[in-house]
């Protein structure tokens, strides 16, 4: 008798993680801010809400699709299609008096590496900030991050986030591995139980091979920045020719008894041809995001564990290239809630996390 009342209080422990509400848009929104009602919010799109599912990469691109269709804050490219069809989007997302000049902007900026660039008024040109998710497709906290912060930037009203967007262009990248994105997808969601079960040993958290991480032929695309041989990684490297960034950030995941990583990486472990004004500015970024991280209560680190050397990965680089790179490494749940040493990890906490840097990033870039 005594067995089956602890077998019934342990699977009424685990309802409790399961039966737990939903959270909703504004769990990883700013507070006291209002929002322009015309825009729709991820939801009213996709059909739920951020970190509800997974999101697969055919509705990411609608939603981007409508964003952009919605707003006059937001501009979207194709910029070609992976092995598998799926497009490699690009949104531009500044003012809209920005966008009537986008192109001025864009040389004006470029200008500023050449000979002769000293002679404009940089304090009177935008800022230019590069944001992509996810290039390992089953780190998928980041591409789930981006669609409350589309939506945030789309959205928000009020004198802070007009300044903002009058004096930054920012270019988003909503999934930098589509195919990988929509493989961990699907494996996430039909592996779904009804009522979510944080058991570590959970099927969802144990894809098969090959997984999510890699693109189509099964290449890392995080080591694919400087040999640039898939298509993804073509129309990523031209749009960032195109436009030279001042800051590049890259968002990953990470174990799930990890928490939050930001650079500066480890400081022995930086490639010499790396300027020290590089880490210098990196340092410096990084205390918006650790401000922004302590305000929701979040465990993070920086200067450990991550190498700032090999220039073949997103967060390196932008760095030999004139810019800022910036890697974020996310704890994951590998699925939608699950056991950690830290206790219970879900889905949304992930996504709130990355959405929070996001939104330091560009805080510090407009600073």
């Amino acid at each position: 008798m005594k067995k089956t009342i602890l077998i019934l209080g342990l699977c009424l422990g685990l309802s409790g993680y399961t039966q737990e509400k939903q959270a909703d848009l504004s769990y990883y929104l700013p507070q006291n801010i209002s929002y322009n009602s015309s825009i729709p919010t991820p939801k009213e799109v996709i059909g739920h809400e951020v970190g509800e599912w997974h999101v697969t990469h055919d509705k990411l691109m609608f939603y981007m699709q409508t964003l952009a269709n919605a707003s006059d804050r937001i501009t979207i490219e194709n910029r070609g299609s992976t092995f598998e069809g799926r497009p490699v989007l690009l949104l531009t997302i500044t003012s809209p008096a920005n966008h009537a000049r986008i192109e001025q902007i864009r040389e004006d900026h470029l200008s500023l590496s050449e000979r002769g660039g000293d002679q404009l008024d940089t304090s009177q040109m935008p800022v230019v900030v590069y944001q992509g998710f996810s290039i390992h497709g089953n780190e998928p906290s980041g591409a789930n991050a981006g669609l409350a912060y589309a939506y945030y930037l789309a959205a928000a009203q009020g004198t802070e986030i007009d300044a903002l967007l009058d004096n930054m262009v920012i270019l988003m990248d909503p999934s930098f591995n589509p195919d990988g994105l929509q493989r961990f997808a699907y494996w996430a969601n039909v592996n779904r139980s009804i009522h979510l079960n944080p058991d570590k040993n959970e099927r969802e958290y144990h894809e098969v091979w090959p997984g999510g991480r890699t693109n189509h032929y099964w290449f890392d695309m995080n080591r694919d920045w400087l040999p640039v041989q898939l298509p993804e990684s073509r129309a990523r490297i031209k749009s960032f020719h195109g436009w030279l960034p001042n800051i590049l950030t890259d968002h990953h995941e990470m174990g799930t008894n990890s928490t939050f990583f930001f650079q500066p990486g480890e400081p022995t472990r930086v490639h010499p041809l790396t300027p020290k004004l590089n880490q210098e500015l990196t340092k410096e970024v990084a205390t918006y995001h650790a401000k922004a991280l302590d305000k929701i209560g979040s465990l993070y680190y920086s200067e450990e564990n991550y190498d700032d050397y090999y220039y073949g990965k997103g967060s390196t680089f932008p760095d030999v290239n004139g810019s800022i790179g910036i890697l974020f490494e996310q704890g994951s749940s590998r699925g939608h809630i699950q056991e950690s040493e830290n206790g219970i990890l879900t889905f949304p906490f992930t996504i709130r996390n990355q959405f929070t840097a996001a939104l330091s990033t560009i805080e510090a870039g407009y600073n």
